[in-house]
């Protein structure tokens, strides 16, 4: 840990909040001389106090023990590449359009990798009243269900949450060219075009 960085990390976000050193001082209760000597790197924040700092600044504290920020690049816009994230402990869903780090229910979350579905594993897919209706044979039990359904085209993705014990079907609009992803709590992420 290189404490000159971690200090101008400190010193660049605090300005960015535009708080002095005493406001972020009073914040989490301690001297604003710490402050201080964390900016000037002759000394970087105890542990205990990592949790608050992250808090006030808005970063991980990860980033701040690094001392630096990263920008991601900018990836485009079509939502056909976006990126799934699903926690594994409340199922929460997520979606990206770039590369992100993803925490939820106190762990990093994997982004995860969509699998082409295979004759057998596709969705079924009717067009009815120029809208697409969607449907499976799937159990949908509380131990292994779908947990949603999204459409991706080139600039939308719509997502279609889904629920254990109830049948799955739904309807989505209809699009010449997409993308159908939908999550398999106990296999994963899969794909199918349409």
């Amino acid at each position: 840990m290189d404490n000159s960085k971690v200090g101008n990390l400190i010193f660049s976000l605090r300005k960015e909040k535009g708080l002095t050193q005493k406001q972020l001082a009073d914040l989490m209760n301690i001297s604003d001389r710490t402050i201080s000597k964390w900016e000037r790197g002759y000394g970087c924040p105890d542990v205990t106090l990592l949790p608050s700092l992250s808090s006030i600044l808005g970063v991980n504290i990860e980033n701040i023990l690094e001392g630096e920020l990263s920008s991601n690049d900018f990836v485009g816009g079509n939502m056909k590449r976006s990126n799934y994230f699903v926690c594994p402990s409340c199922h929460n869903i997520v979606l990206a359009t770039g590369d992100i780090d993803i925490s939820c229910c106190g762990r990093k979350v994997e982004q995860l990798e969509a699998k082409k579905a295979t004759d057998e594993e596709k969705l079924s897919i009717t067009e009815i009243d120029s809208e697409l209706f969607v449907s499976s044979d799937h159990r949908m039990t509380k131990d292994h269900y779908i947990s949603f359904i999204a459409l991706a085209t080139g600039d939308s993705v719509q997502i279609m949450k889904q629920y254990p014990e109830w049948s799955l079907q739904t309807r989505l609009p209809k699009h010449k060219h997409g993308k159908l992803l939908w999550f398999d709590t106990q296999f994963g992420l899969y794909y199918q075009h349409i």
